[in-house]
């Protein structure tokens, strides 16, 4: 019989077993081989629960408390029966009753008592409410660890899969506490039942030697007395081992090891408390009266332990570095190359920089729980995919002179943003701000009414069912934002230089043709800018080469490429925008498209429209209300113009409304269903 049959029938057969002990008599031997059996299973039950890093690697073991005890008062049933009828129920529970308590029922019964009141009112008891108090707060952090893997889903950090690893993790944990919350009761009332279990046959045996068998009092009691003691302890000793791995296994966080090699691990970093405990111990050998071996032995093993202890400095890290910090470069040796000159590396630049406040440096300290610079690097990864640029690092840094709470995102020096992240707080986004305590805010990014609440107040937010954002996740928003809206200013000529030599690899002849045959690299750089202006992404370089190329034998017109490179995108203007396969549109009135092309002139900065200021002031109002509309009802939308028209009317929205794409007519040929959902007019007015 396959190994995964035997385990898949394994709970089964206990479960009629059990069953069969309660009604039929056991053999006596039989009972002795399932007694051991009880013992092995709860010891090795305590010895896995001891081992295990993370209860939900034991989550299980609910359901092995459950059968467990159900198991043992089969078990008391069937020996119950033999000791009341046979006067005798195997060599294990005699041993117990003579061997352990050496004959003595006064003896047996002062042990039974304590084993009792050590499993219910300590251990139980302790487990209980470990227990209780680790289901309410799991199943209250539920919404809140929800939103931190959305945040970092979002911020790339994570891929779907991992994501959806997480959630299953977080459901689960929560299960368990909750199924570890019911085990304890399985425990607690096991020790109960042992008490009373003990004093019915306590009483039973004692009637029935007297009554039944015509026993004296004495031998009465010496035959069936200390036989129910041995059983109550055969009982107790596995209901205990028990008790002790519940026990175990609600105590125990999260760790690298095991509790062995945590517990050492953790004592060992304390050589002091070791080198003062033990001379504490040594120094009572010199009290008069008090014994000196067991004190000097004690003593002299702390001292053994604290001194061959390694340094604090050696623990978790190499040596020189602290645990929780960050090593710090080493000196650089002769053969090294010297450092830059203090004034040169001053004049440098960076791309982008992300300044915290000096209270924000926690949330770039891995030993204090921060977890930015991590989700900064994820950043890069999915902005390259999602633009297809290869994002500079972000230079996070110290600012000294920002306000407290605040932080501050630079692009080439400038100040691009600026925000808020309060140590202590989190960010509660929803319908109903007014009713959370806290300070108000706005989302940075969406523009949304939030308020700071504080973290002991989290659970008044999840009651009202805001959105809580953690900190990190609100900057790393903030900086997915800027990068994405300041793209273009992010791609340098050497990065343009970079995805060119890459995609030369590939498709050398595309590359060759046009770079530096029909244009300069500069020329390359800007057509790029210009799509990344747009928000559209240049991931597919050679077809966008390949578009570029095509119109660079005729004309080297900034915004005649430009407009070439669209076209050679196709389908993917529009595929960010289709609302199942629907692309929903404002359109402009003939009488205002008469207008704007009559307006076109051509600048320095290629072609723009030259309305009056109240013309131009209609428009841009006009398109900002019906958008607002549009995401109202949930929809993307887009303004679909004349081909002319398109480059100069987004030059025109690009400081009023930078997040509103501009399509072409041209451009939605692969479209398979555009709605107009309103349209500019020239009398003022807001057609629907």
């Amino acid at each position: 019989m396959p190994s995964s049959r035997v385990a898949r029938l394994a709970v089964p057969i206990i479960v009629v077993l059990v069953v069969i002990m309660m009604v039929v008599p056991l053999p006596a031997a039989l009972l002795d081989l399932l007694i051991a059996a009880n013992i092995a299973m709860s010891l090795v039950v305590l010895l896995v629960a001891m081992q295990v890093r993370k209860p939900l690697d034991f989550a299980v073991f609910p359901t092995i408390v459950l059968v467990g005890t159900i198991l043992r008062l089969a078990l008391n049933v069937s020996s119950t029966r033999l000791v009341l009828r046979d006067g005798y129920a195997g060599k294990v529970i005699e041993a117990f009753g003579h061997i352990v308590i050496g004959g003595s029922l006064v003896i047996g019964l002062v042990v039974f008592a304590i084993l009792v009141i050590i499993q219910l009112t300590v251990v139980t008891n302790g487990a209980a409410r470990v227990a209780e108090v680790g289901a309410r707060f799991t199943l209250d952090a539920m919404p809140g660890k929800q939103m931190a893997i959305d945040a970092d889903l979002n911020s790339g950090l994570i891929d779907e899969d991992e994501a959806r690893r997480r959630r299953k993790e977080v459901s689960a944990e929560a299960d368990f506490y909750g199924a570890m919350d019911g085990g304890t009761k399985f425990v607690k009332g096991d020790a109960v039942a042992a008490v009373i279990i003990t004093l019915v046959n306590l009483v039973g045996g004692f009637a029935i030697g007297m009554l039944q068998k015509g026993m004296a009092p004495g031998e009465s009691i010496q035959t069936y007395s200390l036989l129910t003691v041995g059983d109550g302890l055969v009982s107790q000793i596995p209901a205990l081992l028990m008790s002790v791995a519940t026990g175990v296994i609600v105590t125990r966080s999260t760790g690298e090891g095991d509790v062995g090699n945590d517990l050492v691990r953790q004592l060992s970093r304390h050589r002091e408390a070791l080198r003062i405990g033990g001379l504490a111990l040594v120094g009572l050998c010199f009290v008069p009266g008090m014994p000196k071996i067991p004190f000097l032995i004690a003593g002299g093993g702390l001292l053994v332990a604290a001194f061959r202890t390694p340094p604090p400095d050696d623990i978790g890290g190499a040596p020189g570095t602290i645990p929780g910090q960050i090593a710090l470069p080493a000196a650089p040796g002769p053969g090294d190359n010297p450092a830059p000159d203090p004034i040169t590396e001053s004049l440098r630049v960076d791309p982008l920089e992300l300044l915290l406040a000096p209270d924000l440096i926690d949330l770039v300290d891995p030993a204090r729980g921060g977890d930015l610079l991590d989700r900064v690097r994820a950043l890069r990864r999915k902005t390259a995919l999602d633009l297809g640029i290869v994002l500079p690092p972000v230079r996070t840094r110290d600012g000294a002179m920002l306000a407290p709470g605040t932080y501050e995102i630079r692009i080439g020096g400038v100040t691009a943003a600026a925000g808020e992240a309060p140590p202590g707080h989190i960010l509660a986004i929803g319908d109903a701000p007014d009713m959370l305590p806290g300070r108000r805010t706005t989302e940075p990014v969406f523009g949304l009414p939030a308020v700071w609440v504080a973290l002991e107040n989290r659970a008044t937010a999840e009651v009202v069912g805001a959105t809580l954002v953690e900190r990190a996740a609100v900057v790393t928003t903030h900086l997915a934002e800027m990068v994405r809206r300041h793209a273009s200013r992010l791609l340098s000529l050497d990065d343009v230089r970079e995805l060119v030599d890459v995609l030369k690899t590939e498709r050398p002849t595309t590359v060759e043709e046009l770079v530096p045959g029909l244009l300069p690299l500069a020329s390359v750089q800007r057509v790029l800018q210009g799509l990344l202006d747009e928000q559209v992404s240049i991931r597919d370089l050679g077809r966008v080469l390949e578009g570029v190329g095509q119109r660079a034998r005729s004309t080297q017109d900034p915004d005649a490429l430009l407009e070439s490179a669209r076209a050679a995108l196709g389908p993917a203007l529009t595929s960010p925008y289709l609302t199942e396969g629907t692309l929903h549109a404002v359109t402009l009135d003939p009488g205002v498209e008469t207008e704007c092309a009559e307006a076109m002139r051509a600048g320095e900065q290629g072609v723009v429209l030259a309305l009056d200021p109240r013309s131009a002031s209609r428009i841009v109002q006009d398109l900002a209300s019906l958008v607002t509309q549009a995401e109202n009802n949930g929809l993307t939308p887009v303004l679909l113009v004349a081909g002319p028209l398109r480059l100069p009317l987004r030059r025109l929205l690009r400081g009023s409304l930078p997040t509103l794409p501009v399509i072409g007519f041209a451009e939605t040929s692969g479209v398979p269903s555009i709605e107009t959902i309103g349209q500019v007019s020239r009398g003022h007015e807001l057609a629907a």
